[in-house]
């Protein structure tokens, strides 16, 4: 990666210039049977639709915190990267009321908490294939039918400052863009990844290590990351032929 990158954003930017059409992110689903596997272009090609539909149709702003209550999934990992591309603090897990929007999953719990959020409020289904909602929860906007129409090419009004606050997490830590940069590396060098690793990452991302491992760290180094919801659900026999019919290097459960 560039030695210049200084927020999550400028990473995936670096790597979309080394390397578009490696993979990046390949993610399971054991509890559907789902995988979806996404280039580094395509990867960048949802943040930059996602990232549009935040600083346009939503009115979000650098320095707006948007609570983020969704699993570890191919799409939060978007999400994650879109804030960071618009300045807005992405808060892993955090409390809905006191932010500026909400983004969730479909879990009747979860919506009912993101209720508490009195700015725009977007839902996701997390259907395979990332489909829409059968019914649109109301009081919610549907991702799926938002983001199609949004610009493949993104521009931030203002360049966001990589000094400024980007990820939270539920526990209260917080951290700007260049410590986010600066920790993903420092794990990536820790776990000896490099630009053909592969991390096999079944962690939730509700905390730093759990993202981390399944995003960040992988970025960071030019790898990828397998990432995978519901891994409890399959043997350690299964395990092993994903790990190896992913090539996997590296393993975080």
């Amino acid at each position: 990666m560039n030695a210049t990158d200084r927020t999550p954003a400028d990473l995936l930017r670096s790597a979309l210039a080394a390397d578009p059409a490696r993979p990046l992110v390949t993610f399971y689903d054991d509890a559907t049977g789902e995988r979806v596997e996404l280039s580094v272009a395509t990867f960048a090609n949802w943040v930059a639709k996602t990232a549009n539909l935040l600083q346009g149709d939503l009115a979000a702003e650098p320095g707006d915190r948007l609570a983020l209550l969704l699993p570890a999934h191919w799409q939060t990992a978007v999400w994650v990267l879109a804030c960071s591309s618009t300045g807005v603090v992405a808060d892993l897990g955090g409390d809905p009321a006191p932010a500026d929007l909400v983004v969730s999953g479909p879990d009747p719990d979860t919506l009912e908490r993101a209720r508490a959020c009195g700015g725009e409020r977007v839902a996701l289904s997390l259907r395979p294939l990332g489909v829409r909602f059968p019914q649109v929860p109301q009081g919610f906007l549907d991702y799926a039918v938002e983001v199609p129409s949004q610009g493949d090419r993104f521009a931030p009004y203002a360049p966001v400052d990589p000094d400024a606050p980007a990820l939270a997490f539920a526990g209260g830590e917080q951290l700007t863009g260049a410590e986010v940069v600066e920790r993903a590396r420092a794990d990536a060098a820790a776990r000896g990844l490099t630009p053909v690793s592969r991390l096999l990452s079944g962690l939730p991302y509700d905390t730093w290590d759990g993202l981390s491992a399944g995003l960040l760290a992988p970025l960071a180094s030019g790898g990828s990351v397998v990432l995978c919801r519901h891994l409890e659900q399959i043997g350690a026999e299964a395990l092993d032929q994903r790990r190896e019919s992913e090539r996997v290097t590296v393993t975080a459960i």
